[in-house]
């Protein structure tokens, strides 16, 4: 229908067991964030995560209703949400409510901090990266088992996706700028981009740093959208799965901060923006262009409703880049070197 579910996860079912401080109140007491959320493929559930550790389920059809609320041992900020969205037989309420998506989590738990996960299409292999440059792909009924890794990649793994229609390609990207296109099973690249070689002539920073912040993929026509993380720019590419490429289309300028973007299944493009005024902008394919519309009732209803409740976002206005303290630190000890032998030489010239 055209009413809006609202889901208030402050109204959540809360655990009264626990870690208490010294007021009597939960040590362990987060602050209701969601962390991670995704459908099913089928989109009849919908799964999300927060900083209380729930995880809460929703039922969509015939109509939205919030059907468990469970709690996991550890604070899952995309390894849960990923697993579901990766799930081909729609076993997303089997998942949850028995938590044998656990399993393959607690090693990765214990070992790792991860930044990125993601599931083959037939729930065989688990892929994951965490700050280091490295995506390992692991057998998802033991994931100690690791049958591959992808070297390449200078700088953290910011984002891992395995294209759905062509499952035996992986697409990541890093803080090095760069997308890359893989053959995962055997850990071979088979394509790189390098983003900022994509800069338009005007563009004035050389020094830009291009960190992927969300990648978007249309199984119609393989389109692939990706937003560079605080850069008002949409980079769109074009799936060549017989060459094994990524064919550069075009870019869409943006007045504001790009914070996310999707396709619908007919290849229009949605993207939220930093802008109260214009949170969403509608692009339609046409000729191999993204036209923008504007007079679409989705597009205007739902910017209403962004608009009028623009309090959830305003903590995300003007935010410096999430991803600046993943970077690995430089340390020019030479030029310290020599300014302290320079000093040294000099002294001993004063002495004689």
């Amino acid at each position: 229908d055209d009413g809006l579910f609202v889901y208030d996860c402050i109204n959540a079912e809360k655990k009264t067991v626990g870690n208490k401080g010294q007021d009597g109140q939960p040590a362990d007491k987060g602050s209701d964030d969601i962390l991670a959320f995704a459908f099913s493929l089928s989109g009849n559930y919908f799964a999300l995560t927060d900083d209380n550790k729930r995880l809460i389920l929703f039922h969509t059809t015939p109509s939205w209703e919030c059907v468990s609320v469970s709690y996991v041992a550890y604070l899952l900020q995309s390894f849960v949400a990923n697993c579901v969205k990766g799930s081909r037989h729609c076993r997303l309420s089997h998942l949850l409510l028995s938590f044998s998506i656990k399993e393959m989590f607690r090693y990765w738990a214990l070992k790792l901090c991860l930044c990125q996960q993601a599931l083959s299409p037939d729930d065989r292999y688990i892929l994951t990266a965490d700050r280091d440059e490295k995506i390992r792909v692991s057998l998802a009924k033991a994931p100690h088992n690791i049958v591959s890794y992808c070297l390449g990649h200078k700088e953290f793994v910011s984002k891992i996706f395995v294209i759905p229609n062509y499952p035996d390609l992986l697409l990541s990207a890093s803080g090095d700028s760069t997308v890359r296109l893989w053959e995962y099973k055997i850990g071979k690249e088979v394509f790189c981009c390098d983003l900022s070689s994509l800069r338009e002539p005007e563009a004035t920073q050389t020094n830009q740093r291009y960190t992927v912040s969300r990648i978007a993929y249309c199984c119609r026509g393989g389109y692939v959208a990706v937003i560079c993380d605080c850069i008002p720019t949409v980079y769109i590419f074009q799936l060549d799965a017989i060459a094994q490429q990524l064919v550069y289309r075009r870019q869409i300028s943006l007045e504001h901060k790009g914070w996310d973007v999707a396709f619908e299944e007919t290849g229009d493009l949605w993207i939220l923006q930093e802008s109260k005024e214009a949170p969403l902008l509608l692009h339609r394919p046409e000729d191999g262009q993204w036209k923008p519309v504007t007079d679409d009732k989705g597009l205007q209803k739902m910017s209403k409703y962004l608009h009028d409740n623009w309090t959830m976002f305003e903590g995300f206005v003007g935010a410096e880049s999430h991803y600046s303290s993943l970077y690995k630190a430089s340390f020019d000890n030479m030029a310290t070197y020599l300014q302290r032998k320079e000093e040294r030489l000099q002294q001993q010239k004063k002495r004689k």
